[in-house]
């Protein structure tokens, strides 16, 4: 087992939700529990969760790589999801991920050598009259991301704080 008890217990409470004939229904939610330990998805760890749902390694595998919220590869500590759909687009979307990748010197898909920051493109997020939008750890909605918003938030991250 890869991963630590309490992620099992958890895994375990989100089984309950569906019939035992479906225990398909809690990949999502185990591979989210997995990602919040671990910082990412490896082929190990899809493996074991296949194993510990009692299924094939490829449903897991399937869900994993179809969901761009999962990461199969190590990222940093706070991954920037950058919003630049048309919608954003269309309200400096592209100019505050220009900006955010010019101030971490990074590119969408890189990590800073610090290990502290990975940023990458995203959809649609569903907050269209808010943008620029930017989503911090899959969890963590940042709206209006102009340059002082993403200075501030930015600093927020280094200093341990929520954005």
């Amino acid at each position: 087992m890869l991963l630590s008890e309490k992620a099992y217990q958890r895994i375990d409470k989100e089984l309950a939700k569906f019939p035992p004939e479906q225990k398909r229904s809690a990949i999502m939610a185990s591979l989210t529990i997995a990602q919040e330990e671990k910082g990412w998805v490896s082929t190990d760890i899809i493996e074991d969760i296949a194993n510990y749902l009692g299924l094939p390694p490829v449903m897991v595998q399937e869900v994993a790589t179809f969901y761009d919220m999962y990461h199969l590869q190590p990222v940093g500590k706070y991954t920037i999801s950058v919003c630049t759909n048309l919608p954003c687009a269309l309200r400096d979307g592209v100019k505050s991920g220009e900006y955010l990748k010019q101030k971490l010197g990074i590119d969408y898909g890189q990590t800073t050598e610090d290990g502290l920051f990975t940023i990458e493109e995203c959809e649609c997020m569903g907050s269209c009259g808010d943008s620029p939008v930017m989503l911090v750890n899959n969890h963590h909605m940042c709206v209006r991301m102009e340059p002082e918003r993403i200075d501030a938030m930015l600093a927020a991250l280094k200093d341990g704080e929520s954005a």
